[in-house]
């Protein structure tokens, strides 16, 4: 999951969705904000996404080869096990479907589905809201997910510049809290964040700043471990041995006095 999750990819895939790109309008996006709440569902930990994103399709009046049009096709890719998918734009929701599932959207955790949905009339400017929930993947005993970016297609010489504003609230004890942009499948690099406390639990913020003409972050990954899963005590290690030691000893000992009283030949102990 992501979040472990997918910006307005969607959009970014319209080239899939209609293959005359040169019909296809330019859209910006200067600001996104997702909403992150991890929790525990039945003993799994469950990612709950909110993420709302402002968009306007550039037009002559900007400067822009592009236009307004009737209908904007749109696909947006799922991360595995996702339920209660819900699209909106300007507050009215969409019907959607399965993009066919041979077609899959590349993130550096695997190859994830899509749904796809139409919006229909399209305004110049228009708010597209996406809710969705997905189990958090587990990997080398860390929990993670990842957040699909892909700010590419909303950056021009028109529209330069998009910042992305993540809210990461748990519901449940976490420790040893990573984030990382994924440069690429391989190359992870760690990125900051703050962290708040808000009602007794941990409120993590990240921004992640996107400029045209600069090299691209990637996505983002958070990892951490799940803190009321209780950890095998260190200091107990030694008690353990100590107490095997004593038992071999004490066993030893009375198969010494077995020996002693069958006088049978006993060896020594060093």
């Amino acid at each position: 999951m992501v979040l472990l999750l997918s910006a307005t990819a969607g959009l970014a895939n319209l080239a899939n969705a209609n293959p005359d790109n040169s019909t296809m309008p330019m859209i910006t996006m200067p600001e996104e904000e997702v909403n992150y709440t991890i929790t525990r569902v039945n003993g799994t930990l469950w990612a709950k996404i909110d993420g709302t994103y402002p968009l306007r399709i550039l037009t002559e009046a900007d400067g822009a080869p592009s236009c307004v049009p009737s209908e904007l096709p749109m696909v947006y890719p799922t991360p595995p096990g996702t339920v209660n998918m819900r699209v909106k734009v300007d507050g009215t929701e969409l019907a959607w479907d399965y993009w066919p599932q041979e077609d899959t959207h590349h993130t550096a955790i695997g190859d994830w589905s899509m749904i796809y949905c139409v919006i229909a009339p399209v305004s110049e400017r228009f708010t597209l809201e996406v809710h969705y929930e997905h189990p958090l993947e587990r990997v080398n005993g860390s929990y993670l997910f990842l957040y699909d970016l892909n700010i590419s297609p909303y950056l021009s010489s028109w529209s330069p510049n998009s910042t992305a504003y993540f809210t990461i609230r748990f519901d449940t004890e976490v420790t040893d809290l990573r984030a990382y942009t994924t440069e690429t499948d391989a190359v992870w690099n760690p990125i900051n964040y703050t962290v708040t406390q808000d009602g007794g639990g941990e409120v993590v913020a990240i921004q992640m700043y996107s400029d045209y003409l600069k090299p691209l972050l990637g996505d983002l990954v958070v990892m951490f471990s799940d803190g009321e899963v209780p950890e095998f005590p260190v200091w107990i290690v030694p008690a353990l041995f100590m107490v095997v030691a004593l038992v071999a000893v004490l066993g030893y000992k009375k198969f010494v006095s077995g020996l002693k009283s069958k006088n049978q030949c006993v060896p020594s102990l060093k």
